[in-house]
């Protein structure tokens, strides 16, 4: 094996491969899922990034053993300092506390806002041409003061979301129908927590809507517990929240910024105007590119429709107002 570097005990397995870079801020359960599936992807070199250095670099060489059983390579890199990710075109930042029983995502705003702050000063002076996706809870309110703290041009922060809460339509649609996962494509909009909004009429099973498939009682049974989704797992769990999905789904979104891929997918973004919405970040479709959100599509929304995503926006507008000061 060329150009084989074996770090100290606590470093990492490391090949100079040359390649992209893409850095993951959090070394938790969320930001070492989203690096394992990016190592998979093969797509990039990995920088593991979080406040305690040793559960960094322990979680990078945990991941690079892994490479010879999941068939991976290319560097997995466990750090402390934010100069490490210099030259990374992606970063995804999951840092902050997770939640917990009995909280809501808008409990943790004052504790991840800060946070937050401080991640966005080490992006901004090691990684001023980077692309950011948000993870970090409450999303939609994170995601714009992640813009604020940086300056970056808000088509380049973005907030993962939508993939996630679709996901677990798509899961409780499947369940349902008894059908394969894969020929589910639901569509969830608006912001991510109880104030989502589930669009059935754009959700579909091998391209027919679930209108003609599920009754209407059934969709709004599932279009509850998908808004109540991370809840239900935090409670399950009672010690922490979901990280499987949320990786993954962070991953997915990476991909399609650093290849250019151009998806199609619900994620939290600045409107200006769109939907009748000013100056909030809030989940909505949007093509994602190598320059970040390239378009943002508004769809045809009934009146209600309409209504709930607005009453969404402008829910954590308030919060913006009230606890953060915008």
């Amino acid at each position: 094996m060329d150009n084989l570097l074996l770090g100290d005990s606590i470093g990492v397995v490391e090949m100079a491969t040359g390649r992209r870079k893409i850095a993951v801020i959090g070394a938790g359960n969320v930001g070492a899922t989203c690096a394992m599936v990016l190592a998979q992807m093969k797509i990039a070199d990995i920088v593991l990034l979080d406040i305690f250095e040793g559960f960094a670099k322990g979680k990078a060489l945990d991941l690079s053993q892994n490479a010879n059983v999941l068939n991976y390579n290319g560097t997995i890199t466990g750090t402390a300092d934010y100069a490490d990710i210099a030259g990374s075109e992606v970063i995804v930042v999951t840092s902050g506390f997770p939640r917990k029983p009995g909280m809501s995502r808008e409990d943790l705003i004052g504790k991840n806002a800060e946070i937050v702050a401080q991640v966005g000063s080490g992006i901004k002076d090691h990684a001023p041409d980077a692309i950011i996706i948000m993870v970090t809870n409450p999303l939609d309110l994170m995601t714009y003061h992640m813009q604020k703290v940086t300056g970056f041009p808000a088509s380049r922060v973005i907030g993962q979301a939508g993939i996630l809460d679709s996901a677990r339509m798509a899961h409780f649609i499947a369940l349902e129908l008894n059908c394969a996962e894969e020929d589910v494509n639901p569509m969830v909009l608006g912001g991510h927590g109880d104030t989502m909004v589930p669009l059935p009429r754009y959700t579909t099973v091998g391209g027919i809507p679930i209108t003609q498939l599920i009754s209407e009682e059934r969709i709004a049974e599932i279009s509850a517990r998908t808004a109540s989704g991370g809840g239900e797992i935090v409670k399950l769990l009672e010690r922490g929240s979901a990280f499987y999905a949320p990786g993954s789904a962070a991953a997915i979104m990476a991909e399609s910024v650093l290849n250019d891929r151009r998806r199609l997918i619900p994620a939290s973004c600045f409107l200006t105007g769109e939907y009748g919405l000013n100056d909030v970040y809030i989940g909505v479709p949007c093509i994602l590119g190598a320059n970040g959100v390239e378009q943002i599509f508004e769809l045809d929304l009934s009146a209600d429709e309409l209504a709930s995503l607005q009453g969404s926006a402008n829910f954590y507008k308030e919060q913006l107002t009230e606890i953060l000061g915008y």
